[in-house]
């Protein structure tokens, strides 16, 4: 008989996911498989995460992963799962990770309910579960006693923006393998903050799109760079909301878009550095006075860029 030896599991993890009634048993004490005619089903060893059976293998079930992050309505997770997860789903949706590491991220929505559910499964099928709770915020919500514009458009306007919208769209779908995900942010740019992030209008009632970025105001033609590493998956100049425009993917589903620049320093395609130029502060598109207006997303939702960085220095 030869027993195979897997290589030991190097993990961090918060908690074993084993019943309490499993957790203080020793390894002889585990429920092994059915006896077979060859008597190879007694328990031979333990090595960390795995229990050998003759010349059997079974793994124990999957551990809580390690997250870090900012656990809150607009914010993020970075995870490791166990290193025999195979899948990972996060409110019952597919979650890419590093198949060497584990390492996973999810973002949390301006409006994300108070839970997430993280579900790991393991290359055996056993699966694990772990809740997040996620905190609300208070946004700056303003009031006004008017009636909401609408919202419709011309058949000459669309004509125009169907294409720039469809171009944003499918940079944003872009997975790059770009690793920025991993990194701590830096601010591109710093000077006054001129609008946050969430702030919304409420029209007799009704609720108006709410601010989907972090405006920065330094000074028109102020250069600004790569909050973290990436691939230029959008530039372009003459939008008709933006104007001069940068989407870069920072791997993982997280993106930034840059837009009202005056000036663009990379192109389509570019692999860029954290802290790399990418072009200049402006007052192109729809602006009413120059600023970089920064928004994060992840997938469908919208992030927060002020949880992603340290105080502005």
């Amino acid at each position: 008989m030869i027993l195979r030896r897997v290589a030991p599991l190097h993990f961090l993890a918060l908690a074993a996911c084993v019943p309490a009634s499993t957790a203080q048993q020793s390894p002889a004490e585990i429920a092994a498989p059915a006896a077979s005619g060859t008597g190879e089903a007694q328990v031979l060893t333990t090595i960390e995460d795995q229990v050998h059976y003759g010349s059997r293998i079974a793994l124990l079930p999957p551990r809580k992963a390690l997250l870090s992050g900012e656990f809150e309505q607009g914010g993020w997770i970075r995870g490791t799962a166990d290193a025999n997860i195979s899948s990972i789903t996060a409110d019952g949706e597919p979650i890419l990770f590093d198949p060497k590491g584990k390492s996973f991220f999810v973002g949390i929505d301006r409006d994300a309910a108070n839970t997430l559910e993280l579900a790991f499964t393991q290359v055996d099928g056993q699966t694990a579960s772990q809740t997040v709770t996620i905190a609300s915020r208070q946004w700056d919500i303003e009031r006004v006693n008017v009636a909401k514009r609408p919202s419709g458009s011309s058949e000459e306007w669309w004509a125009k923006r169907e294409p720039e919208w469809l171009a944003i769209r499918d940079a944003r779908a872009k997975e790059t393998g770009a690793q920025g995900w991993k990194q701590q942010f830096i601010w591109p740019v710093t000077g006054r903050i001129s609008g946050r992030f969430g702030r919304q209008r409420i029209y007799r009632g009704e609720p108006g799109s709410y601010h989907s970025g972090l405006d920065i105001a330094p000074g028109n033609g102020v250069p600004f760079v790569a909050p973290a590493d990436g691939v230029v998956v959008l530039a372009r100049t003459g939008f008709s909301l933006e104007g001069g425009i940068v989407i870069l993917d920072h791997g993982a589903g997280l993106n930034s878009a840059f837009i009202h620049m005056s000036r663009l320093a990379v192109a389509e395609g570019d692999k860029v550095e954290q802290g790399q130029l990418l072009g200049n502060v402006g007052a192109s598109g729809r602006a009413t006075g120059p600023h970089l207006h920064w928004s994060l997303m992840w997938r469908d939702s919208r992030l927060d860029p002020l949880l992603f960085l340290p105080p502005m220095p």
